[in-house]
């Protein structure tokens, strides 16, 4: 053999473009066993099927990979709750804008509710004014009037402003508890409050037992226009006060106003006569005999 030759043929064999892996690159295979044999690449290797797979019937088919992506998306589904709604209804939106145009204007008119406030300088005189419209002045006041009355039309008046300010205090103090809505400012509540569960602002219970005293006063009493327009602006400036004070929003007081109206109708409504006050009177004082 030609030295020639040889010395070609060693050139050849190390030349990586004529090894085996690179000869499926340069030339078309010839048959069907040198594609199963040595010139198949080690990357292109397929995995062969399992027995299981084998004896699956071939007329099964696979779910598409669109299918399984939406089984995930479904079985991944975000609670409500957590989810943007990008297409509100007009109720919500026009309930969302009432409610932040209600705080913004409540934290406005909170000028007393600091002593470094704009109207810091009369933070006392207000909140003496918002203690004129507490539950507890009331309640203890109506009972040592009634203690001291001798007529039983006075009696009768007396005990039954006393269900009225007992029903008002209840009333406000469950809708506080079930509603549970801070005030603008989130003021700790004080002593009085927390006796006459006072604690939350929605609704306003100074506001509601000031217009339910005012009606019933002028309702009950003979009283002369000027101290009739006093009550009135007594009632309107004891709700107005808190939000001065930065313990209500105006929506509180509103509903405040308007409750404190409906204790007086229910009160008219159920009104109890002389026998049946005397009767709560006498089983007051412990002196109550059956017959």
């Amino acid at each position: 053999m030609p030295v020639n030759q040889t010395r070609s043929r060693m050139r050849d064999q190390n030349d990586p473009i004529n090894r085996l892996e690179f000869i499926s690159l340069n030339q078309p295979l010839r048959n069907s066993n040198e594609a199963q044999g040595t010139l198949r690449r080690p990357g292109s290797l397929k995995r062969q099927p399992s027995q299981q797979q084998q004896q699956q019937p071939q007329n099964v088919q696979q779910e598409p990979l669109e299918n399984n992506t939406e089984d995930r998306r479904e079985s991944v589904k975000l609670p409500e709750e957590d989810c943007i709604q990008l297409n509100p209804s007009f109720k919500a939106i026009a309930m969302n804008s009432l409610l932040a145009i209600d705080i913004c204007m409540s934290k406005r008119l909170g000028v007393c509710a600091y002593s470094h406030s704009s109207w810091g300088s009369v933070r006392s005189m207000v909140n003496l004014l918002a203690i004129t419209g507490h539950g507890i002045p009331w309640i203890v006041g109506t009972i040592i009037c009634l203690t001291r009355s001798n007529t039983m039309a006075g009696q009768e008046v007396l005990v039954n402003l006393l269900l009225a300010l007992l029903l008002d205090v209840m009333t406000v103090a469950g809708m506080q508890k079930l509603v549970k809505r801070k005030g603008p400012w989130e003021m700790t509540p004080g002593l009085f409050d927390y006796i006459a569960m006072d604690i939350y602002s929605f609704p306003a219970a100074h506001a509601s037992r000031a217009a339910m005293v005012s009606k019933f006063l002028l309702s009950h009493l003979v009283l002369a226009v000027p101290l009739r327009i006093l009550l009135v602006l007594w009632a309107f400036l004891a709700g107005v006060s808190r939000i001065l004070l930065g313990r209500h929003h105006l929506t509180d007081v509103g509903f405040g106003f308007a409750l404190g109206y409906l204790h007086f109708n229910l009160v008219e409504m159920v009104w109890l006569p002389s026998n049946t006050c005397q009767t709560l009177i006498s089983i007051g004082k412990l002196s109550w005999i059956p017959f």
